[in-house]
Formats: C-alpha cells, sequence, structure tokens
C-alpha cells in the first residue's frame, strides 16, 4: 500500500511537466468575410490567460495545447471562439471574422395611423429633447436686444472693427453646436456593481495593457490596478455605455502613472 502511495505521488509532477511542455505555436491569419485587412486584432488563449495582437498583414503567434480555446476580438465585429484541435499545430489558422450589425432602435409609435402618410408623418417628429432645443436656439436668436443699437454714425477719430460680427456669430454656433452635442450623447450615470464588474472585464478584454504587464505585475495586480483606476477616474460611470478604446486606454495610462507613483514596481 505505501509503494503504491509513493509511485502516485511521483506521478503527479510528471504528468504536470508533460502538459506543461506540451505548449506549442499557434499560427494563422485574420481577416473580415470579404478577406478585407481589419487588424489589429485582440487574440486571446481563454485556457492560459495569454493574449496578442495581430499584426499589420493580419498574422498573429501565440502559445497553446490541444483543447485550449482562442477568443477573437474586434470592436465592430462578432467575437470569435475557436477550439485548438491536433491538425490545427500543422497548418496556419485561417480566421474570418464577422461584421456586427448596426441595430437601428426601437420606434413605439404611441397614436393610431390613419393610412394617410402625409397626415401620418407630421405626428412622427424629432424627439421633444432636440425639438425644445431648436426652439430656444430659435427664440434666442429672434429675441430682442438686451441692449439698444447705436446710430449710424461713426465717430472719425475711430477704427471700426469689420470681425467684431463675425466673432459673436462664431460663438453663438459653438454654443449651438455644445447644446446639440449635450442632447444627444448617452446621459452619464452611476454604475452599479454588475455594471462595473462587466466594464472592468471588457477593459481586460479589449484594452492592450502591455503598458501594465511589462512591469511584471500578474493579473491579480492588474485587477487591483483596474479596480484603483475605475475609483479614482469614475471610468465605468463615464464609458460604460459609451466605450471607446482610445479613450479608456488614455484614461489608464493616465490612472497607472499617478498608481506606480505610490507603489514599487519591477524594472521594464
Amino acid at each position: 500500500m505505501r509503494t503504491y502511495i509513493k509511485q502516485s505521488l511521483y506521478a503527479v509532477p510528471f504528468f504536470v511537466s508533460a502538459e506543461l511542455f506540451s505548449q506549442q505555436q499557434i499560427t494563422g491569419f485574420i481577416t473580415d468575410s470579404g478577406r478585407e485587412n481589419i487588424n489589429p486584432v485582440l487574440v486571446i488563449n481563454v485556457s492560459s490567460l495569454k493574449s496578442t495582437l495581430s499584426d499589420p498583414s493580419g498574422k498573429f503567434t501565440i502559445e497553446a495545447s490541444e483543447n485550449n480555446e482562442l477568443r477573437f476580438v474586434k470592436e465592430g465585429y462578432y467575437r470569435l471562439d475557436k477550439k485548438i484541435g491536433k491538425d490545427d499545430f500543422s497548418s496556419p489558422l485561417m480566421i474570418s471574422l464577422a461584421k456586427a450589425e448596426i441595430e437601428i432602435p426601437e420606434v413605439k409609435i404611441t397614436f393610431k395611423p390613419t393610412g394617410n402618410l402625409e397626415r401620418d408623418s407630421k405626428k412622427l417628429g424629432e424627439s421633444r429633447k432636440l425639438t425644445a432645443l431648436k426652439s430656444d436656439l430659435e427664440d434666442y436668436i429672434k429675441g430682442p436686444l438686451n441692449e439698444p443699437l447705436p446710430d449710424n454714425s461713426i465717430s472719425k477719430t475711430f477704427k471700426p472693427d469689420y470681425t467684431a460680427g463675425q466673432v459673436s456669430l462664431l460663438g453663438v454656433l459653438d454654443a449651438a453646436v455644445g447644446l446639440f452635442r449635450k442632447a444627444t450623447q448617452p446621459e452619464i450615470t452611476k454604475a452599479n456593481y454588475t455594471e462595473t464588474q462587466e466594464f472592468l472585464r471588457r477593459v481586460k478584454l479589449e484594452i492592450d495593457l502591455e503598458f501594465i504587464r511589462k512591469y511584471g505585475m500578474d493579473e491579480e495586480q492588474i485587477d487591483h490596478f483596474l479596480v484603483y483606476a475605475n475609483d479614482s477616474r469614475s471610468m465605468a460611470k463615464k464609458f460604460r455605455k459609451n466605450f471607446k478604446i482610445d479613450v479608456v486606454e488614455y484614461e489608464l495610462k493616465v490612472a497607472f502613472a499617478e498608481y506606480k507613483k505610490t507603489r514599487k514596481l519591477g524594472s521594464i
């Protein structure tokens, strides 16, 4: 019985070593369904949590073992998962991502259509917020002046500035554009726990965190930093509804610059 237990104990590290050395290089090329270049694409080995980016030509290389799952992520395209088989090590993978459709918001008709297109179209106007904005802007432009206009006489010693009216007009237009953008952008609200966790998960999948990993940080340390970045920069609150990769990556780098000042990190 003792001899059997000893043999079993020796067999465990041998099995782990065999699994460790079974890692091989998987290569491949990524395009969209029309064979167009869409790179860079994020490639993740879900089983080992290793990741890489495809190069400008679409080629990628990543370590994997048989039965590992590779995930391919690109903004604007459907995510693709691929389970690695024996034959995948002998020739490059050819990966094709399908472009995601743009969903058109559902329009709810709050009145009973009459069948008369001209009459019914008048009831399908703009949103109340946009209509109110245009109305306020029109009232501002057509409204009376707060001060009386000067007379038409000009002093001989005074040199008029003919660009003054242009500057004022540009100021009015800028204000109108700012109000329009504010009315059409998604409302910024506080993220709950589930929304925050989903935002942090999306950050790890879609943002290139190499600028953090080069300091030798493991996954637990990276998760700790992401929580810090979210708390200090209110990232889930500001970007979960409007997730732009370049903006989110910039905010992470700003947060990391402060983060590493008070922590001892490995050298690059």
